[in-house]
């Protein structure tokens, strides 16, 4: 790795007043999280893809359930640990950074490492709600049957019986936080964008609201849209790149 872009990131980031980082697949890549999208992920089945709708899900929420849990709640997916990376945005943090992480990623793993002001345009895999009376559900209540159904108590008595939405965003869903993302982006003096491909909108767009004034940096291990546009790119595995950032 070029010492003196390690050097350079560094001084950024130190510099910075208002962080901005934006993370993609390849952030969780690392904790052992297929990236759905590449050659070979799960979204290249086009059926699957299509299951993952909210047409499906309201069309048929039983059925919905296992083809959800084959995808987003694989051993992978609930072994999965905050990676070096995370835990080096954790600590820049614990350290006095303003950061804020807007990510792409379902799997929880920023606030797992222990970021507190994290946007979660996607959604999280670790809870579910129930879309008739609002009650929210952990993961354990998610994984304790095949299909989870609500157990909140209604007014008319007994439980409320209907079929859990998992918290994330499915396909033809909206983003969530896109305005706090976006006002984000417009005040930070430095984005990271790391691991992304900058390829699903409207989250791939979000980039551009960045001021003049602002450095963006690039890590990730392919070329994006961006790159022309970056004062800094590596493309380099991330853990490696904030190993070397942070070492004394």
């Amino acid at each position: 790795m070029n010492p003196s872009k390690v050097a350079l990131l560094r001084s950024l980031i130190e510099a910075s007043k208002r962080l901005v980082v934006l993370t993609g697949a390849g952030m969780s890549t690392e904790s052992g999280i297929p990236d759905f999208r590449s050659a070979g992920g799960f979204f290249e089945d086009e059926t699957r893809a299509q299951r993952m709708s909210d047409s499906f899900y309201r069309a048929d929420p039983e059925g919905f359930w296992p083809e959800y849990k084959a995808v987003f709640l694989r051993p992978e997916f609930l072994a999965a640990k905050p990676n070096p990376g995370h835990l080096a945005l954790a600590e820049l943090e614990r350290m006095g950074k303003d950061i804020t992480i807007l990510t792409q990623n379902v799997d929880g793993l920023h606030a797992a490492a222990g970021s507190a002001h994290v946007l979660e345009l996607h959604g999280n895999i670790h809870a579910a709600f129930c879309p008739r009376c609002g009650a929210r559900y952990t993961l354990d209540a998610i994984l304790a049957n095949d299909v989870p159904h609500c157990h909140a108590y209604t007014l008319k008595g007994g439980d409320c019986q209907e079929i859990l939405q998992p918290d994330i965003v499915l396909f033809e869903q909206p983003v969530r936080h896109y305005q706090e993302a976006f006002y984000a982006v417009a005040r930070a003096d430095l984005l990271l964008i790391i691991g992304s491909s900058l390829t699903v909108e409207p989250v791939a767009s979000l980039p551009q609201y960045a001021s003049h004034a602002a450095k963006r940096v690039v890590i990730n291990l392919e070329p994006t849209d961006l790159d022309e546009r970056a004062d800094l790119c590596f493309y380099e595995r991330q853990a490696e790149v904030f190993a070397a950032i942070l070492a004394d």
